[in-house]
């Protein structure tokens, strides 16, 4: 067998990311640096309760503030709203409704941290100093929280006008031969449980700096985002704007996870004041401010019923979904359980599948995307009911899902909701992290732990999930007159190392380093399009692109190189900046090429799919408890995955482990809490508990790749894969450590915190 030579450049290099100098020195530039000159602040006032009749009663007594300049109420802004981007068919054909979500509230507040008015002055102290004068009389109102509270037939409703807190339902798959399916069952095993909402917390808060230029009139928006033509083209939406009317720059952005794609109040708010006031006004939000303002994630209340034959293979599985939206359906909101869903089967051969979907509204913060963006909650449903059913045949976790998985020769495959899978070998990647977990070895292992009075438990997912769906990314890569290459494209990197992706392809194509080529996002002047950075789409698109560009780019610079060497096409090769005959010493420069063809040289390629890819793998984790505290410990952690192909195994392993840690974090820390009136009692990081880095051990991450079918290079996407197979395998591990330990029986939801641990084996006794 031939060894696979890595390149020095290119795909498959393990390269460090180039974009971490200036980053780890401080170097690096964010919104919250750039303050141009005659800048002035703007605050929101934000509603201190989930429901309430409002009026405000002295703008103008504060607008006449020394320092203040604007104040902004909602009569000042009526008729402006957010506009959510995802509208779906329901069950029964129809468009589902739309509420209005202003962008100033002017009679009614309806969650925490609803916005009422949005104040500028000189400084963010005068400015903050005029919001804790604006007076605001609130009439309290009842407010409706949780999911089945909203549901009761006598609940409040949030939208009395919709006459429902339903505020969707979507399905997939079919109901009556799923119901036909169930009638023939041998036996179902059925289960039922919470997917608990988080907030994002991302390093770098939310800020914005907008300018007007009366002149031209056209706005330069300055904002950390996960793409700025998505975000563009929202604000044109809101403020009815021609596109060519906004130029949206996003500098270093100190993570995304989905909440950054969104449009919020803030941006068009900042953009009417600065157009007012003539002079560019700037917000930075505040960490308790995110908390109440920005979409929270997850929050799924979830039954899953599965249908068996006597040989425990699955006939069916019915699903019922119910997902809190909150006050307001956010940009993407309705998305995420119809697409999360769609992948309700997982990795396994299933014929009968009806999955339901319903959205309902509640007196909280809107949820939207958040990392994985629905496909960690599908996998998380399956993988926990995938454990229980294993149990209860007594085939155990590993004989069940080999029984049932989808067999290579089974692929491609269509599932009974619509997805395609391509390629992949499940089995495979179950079996290798079943090696490298030491899984045989784990009953001596609970008896060591034993011995020390601890419960040991050990749990593992094996997932899939549809990421890069289908489109493109159009890419530009340009030789400029001093031989070094710029490469234009509309992804946005949140972290990830774009730069060092790209570069490695450019650099491979043209035989130069990767310092020799720029990577210009995040500036839709220079950029003309984009997609910007979701559902793993950055790579998998993007990267098709950038090698298509580079291979017609190098083409016309061999083109004009020949006719200057007079030499074949053929006959050269690119490397260290200059065009050369093989086999000879005659050459020309990059940069001459360019000087005699009297204008930079470029070249746009989009490579666009039909199809979605599919990432899937295998993660296994392994905990201690201790039943005195009901402390978690995570003793191993192990992750075999198949992303088809590798383009920098340094960038995927940083990828894979940072959302794992996410999905971690999820499963035994984070739990967002509202009390009965909607006051969040964990709005801060005094009260909201994150993972960190000492309560994670070593983990192991490898990869066993099928290239993808679909995708251009055989790639795969990565960036939400980590957090995707995450919480089922901690707490699979957790349930084991207690059902072993202490015969606990009761299925244990998310986050299991040493209180909720410890609660379950005190029950239990």
């Amino acid at each position: 067998m031939n060894k696979m030579v890595t390149p020095k450049f290119g795909v498959g290099a393990p390269l460090r990311r180039k974009e971490d100098q200036p980053l780890i020195t401080g170097q690096g530039i964010y919104t919250g640096d750039y303050r141009p000159e005659g800048c002035l602040h703007g605050v929101m006032v934000y509603s201190a309760m989930a429901h309430a009749k409002i009026s405000v009663e002295n703008a103008s007594d504060v607008s006449a503030l020394e320092g203040v300049h604007l104040v902004l109420t909602g009569g000042d802004v009526e008729g402006f709203t957010l506009p959510t981007m995802a509208r779906l068919k329901q069950i029964d054909g129809t468009d589902h409704w739309l509420p209005p979500q202003p962008l100033l509230c002017k009679d009614e507040v309806r969650h925490v941290g609803d916005a009422i008015a949005f104040i500028v002055a000189d400084d963010s102290n005068t400015a903050r100093n005029a919001a804790e004068m604006l007076e605001v009389d609130y009439e309290p109102l009842e407010a409706v929280i949780g999911i089945e509270e909203a549901l009761a037939p006598d609940a409040v409703k949030v939208w009395p006008e919709h006459g429902s807190n339903v505020a969707f339902t979507f399905g997939h798959g079919g109901e009556a031969r799923t119901d036909a399916a169930f009638a023939a069952a041998d036996k179902t095993v059925t289960i039922e449980i919470v997917n608990n909402r988080i907030v994002a917390n991302y390093m770098e808060l939310r800020g914005c700096v907008a300018e007007f230029s009366p002149d031209a009139e056209r706005y330069k928006l300055t904002l950390g985002t996960q793409g700025g033509h998505g975000m563009r083209d929202v604000i044109c939406k809101v403020l009815d704007l021609e596109k060519d009317k906004i130029q949206v720059i996003t500098p270093e952005v100190g993570g995304g996870f989905g909440t950054k794609a969104f449009c919020y109040r803030e941006y068009p708010l900042l953009m009417i004041a600065a157009r007012q006031l003539g002079t560019p006004v700037r917000w930075a939000g505040e960490r308790m401010e995110h908390f109440i303002t920005d979409a929270h994630g997850r929050d799924n209340l979830s039954r899953a019923d599965l249908a068996l034959d006597k040989d425990n293979r699955i006939l069916g599985l019915r699903v019922h979904v119910k997902a809190a939206m909150g006050a307001y359906l956010s940009q993407f909101a309705p998305f995420i359980p119809w697409v999360g869903t769609a992948m309700s089967s997982g990795l396994y051969d299933i014929p009968a599948v009806f999955a339901k979907t319903e959205g309902v509204y509640m007196h909280t913060v809107p949820t939207d995307a958040f990392r994985g963006a629905g496909r960690p909650e599908a996998a998380y449903l399956i993988e926990r009911l995938m454990d229980k059913a294993g149990e209860e045949t007594g085939l155990g976790p590993i004989e069940i899902r080999k029984r049932n998985f989808i067999k290579p020769e089974q692929l491609p495959y269509t599932t009974q909701t619509g997805r395609l899978y391509d390629t992949g070998d499940y089995s495979g990647h179950l079996d290798k992290a079943l090696e490298v977990a030491g899984w045989a070895d784990f009953k001596s292992r609970q008896e060591e732990s034993a011995k020390a009075g601890k419960f040991r438990g050990i749990g593992l997912c094996s997932y899939i999930e549809a990421c890069a769906f289908p489109g493109g990314e159009e890419a530009t890569v340009e030789l400029n007159q001093e031989g070094n290459l710029t490469l234009l494209i509309g992804t946005q990197t949140n972290g990830q190392g774009h730069a060092t992706a790209y570069s490695q392809v450019v650099a491979e194509k043209f035989g130069v380093t990767i310092d020799e080529v720029e990577v210009i996002q995040g500036d839709t002047d220079r950029v003309e399009n984009g997609g910007g950075t979701g559902g793993s789409r950055s790579i998998p698109l993007g990267l098709p692109s950038v090698r298509d560009a580079s291979d017609s780019l190098v083409k016309k610079v061999k083109e004009l190189a020949a006719d200057k060497l007079e030499a074949g096409v053929d006959d050269l090769e690119l490397e260290s900046g200059i065009v050369r005959v093989v086999g000879t010493d005659q050459q020309v420069a990059l940069s001459e090429i360019v000087v005699a063809a009297g204008e930079k040289l470029s070249a746009r390629e989009e490579v666009r799919q039909d199809e979605a890819t599919y990432p899937n793998g295998t993660h296994i984790c392994e905990v201690e408890v201790d039943p005195g505290t009901g402390d978690v410990d995570l003793v191993n952690y192990v992750i075999v995955d198949d992303f088809g192909v590798t383009v920098n195994p340094l960038l995927l392993e940083g990828q894979v482990i940072g959302g794992a840690a996410n999905a971690v974090s999820q499963a035994l820390c984070e739990q967002t809490i509202y009390d009965e009136d909607g006051q969040l009692l964990t709005a801060s990081l005094l009260d909201y508990r994150l993972l960190r880095a000492a309560d994670l051990p070593d983990i192991h991450f490898e990869t066993r790749n099928v290239p993808s079918t679909t995708n251009a290079m055989g790639i795969k996407g990565a960036g939400e894969a980590g957090t995707i197979g995450g919480c089922a395998a901690v707490m699979n591990a957790v349930q084991k450590a207690l059902e072993d330990g202490a015969g606990v029986t009761e299925l244990i939801d998310m986050p299991a915190t040493p209180l909720r641990v410890w609660e379950a084996i005190e029950a239990a006794k």
